[in-house]
């Protein structure tokens, strides 16, 4: 195989800011963070969303402002009407 064509793997360790949970595996990102976890260098990439905090993969329910959406379209588009 040749070397030149395949992305260099590495250790990275990604972070989910809401939970603070961290995901060891490896992947082609970098960072300039570096943290040595069980004797191993992790790149350490920091994620606001993660499949730990995401809703779709908790379950959480957001509350969504449906009648403020409705009211929107109808004074939006009211003017077509006419």
């Amino acid at each position: 195989m040749k070397k030149e064509g395949h992305p260099d793997y590495h250790p990275v360790c990604f972070v989910d800011v809401s939970t603070n949970r961290k995901f060891l595996t490896r992947s082609t990102m970098r960072s300039k963070q570096k943290e040595t976890i069980d004797g191993v260098e992790y790149n350490v990439v920091v994620r606001d969303v993660t499949s730990d905090s995401h809703p779709a993969y908790t379950g959480e329910k957001r509350f969504v402002d449906a009648a403020g959406r409705v009211e929107k379209f109808k004074t939006k588009f009211q003017r077509l009407r006419k």
